[in-house]
């Protein structure tokens, strides 16, 4: 049984609030709690109208208060911008808060425009280290880990919870994908972010090919995080995908980056002060009835060889996300319940060791 997990953006929409859009983001994952999915990860965006969750670990927060027992974290903690010092702080309240609850997924992606990314990092924008450096001192501090030799030996993160949050390296790229294997973490690749299937594949081969065991993970664990839309008729799923499209921008750097409208596009372009090109088209989305979205994800399990989904849907009726989150779960109950293996729907064990 493979679990699934929801990403969710807290999108909005024009002449609508934030309050509305959080409104939103707490009914879905009470609903996620309610429906069986595994967990529930909120993202981390700046400076921008399309999308109201900035703050990850703040929300995560409100959500853990509004829930009881599904597996909350971010999709993901945007560390370029961060110490990891105090993202080990937070993510260690959130943990002593909601024992054995709490992730901690990390991007590599700014989250915003550069000029959201200068009023982040200020001054010592030159002097951030390599993300490779940071996330490798924040599992030190997280884990009570910090060696000897660290020029702060001997400092703790504090509090000490008993259960540190699980932490995931997300990503869409060779280069993410060997950093994971090194650090021996679970991978993310975002397949909704980069659709070229031959550079998931690339990823999650050296993924495997590279893995290093690590104290809290002995063997390769891949999730897909990918775009879904289940809908009651092909019609229907057809119809609410062509509100998705995909959006990158090429820099003249080399830097290729996915944003959420075209407008975000050109004035990514212009913050940037590079030239650009920006192609856009329709998204690649996992989409149709139950039975179809079903087959489709059990063949890309096959293809990629991965332990778990996350599912990401952009639907502008709520309603019909509901729906579409309702539908998957009966997909699973129906088509994979009665199988000899299955333990459960969508809530599967998870493969991170415990920690003393």
């Amino acid at each position: 049984m493979i679990p699934v997990g929801i990403l969710d953006q807290t999108p909005t929409y024009e002449n609508e609030g934030a309050e509305i859009s959080f409104q939103r983001t707490v009914k879905l994952a009470q609903l996620a709690e309610r429906l069986g999915y595994r967990r529930f990860w909120v993202s981390e965006h700046h400076d921008s109208s399309n999308v109201s969750g900035s703050s990850p670990e703040v929300l995560i927060s409100y959500l853990l208060a509004h829930t009881q027992k599904i597996k909350l974290g971010s999709g993901g903690v945007m560390l370029q911008h961060y110490s990891p010092y105090k993202v080990a702080e937070n993510f260690n309240v959130l943990s002593a808060l909601a024992p054995g609850r709490v992730e901690l997924g990390i991007g590599r992606a700014p989250g915003g425009l550069p000029r959201s990314t200068r009023a982040l990092q200020g001054e010592a924008a030159a002097l951030q280290p390599p993300l490779d450096v940071k996330l490798q001192e924040l599992r030190q501090y997280l884990y009570h880990r910090v060696p000897a030799d660290h020029p702060l030996a001997g400092i703790q993160a504090s509090p000490r919870p008993q259960q540190p949050a699980d932490l995931f390296a997300l990503g869409a790229s060779p280069d993410s994908a060997q950093l994971a294997a090194r650090l021996g973490l679970p991978y993310v690749f975002s397949l909704f972010i980069n659709s070229d299937e031959q550079v998931a594949l690339q990823a999650l081969h050296i993924y495997r090919e590279n893995f290093i065991p690590s104290e809290e993970l002995q063997q390769p664990h891949a999730i897909l995080a990918l775009s879904v839309i289940t809908a009651e008729t092909e019609q229907e799923a057809d119809q609410l995908a062509g509100e998705n499209l995909s959006v990158k921008i090429h820099l003249e750097s080399g830097r290729v980056l996915t944003v959420a409208t075209i407008e975000q596009a050109e004035e990514f372009g212009r913050q940037s002060q590079e030239k650009y090109r920006i192609e856009v088209k329709e998204a690649k989305v996992v989409k149709g009835s139950s039975a179809s979205v079903y087959k489709q994800l059990a063949e890309i399990r096959q293809r990629y060889g991965i332990q778990e989904f996350i599912v990401h849907t952009v639907i502008r009726d709520f309603a019909k996300r509901i729906r579409s989150f309702e539908l998957l779960q009966e997909a699973f109950i129906q088509y994979e319940y009665d199988s000899p293996e299955a333990g459960a729907v969508l809530n599967g064990p998870s493969v991170l060791q415990p920690r003393l």
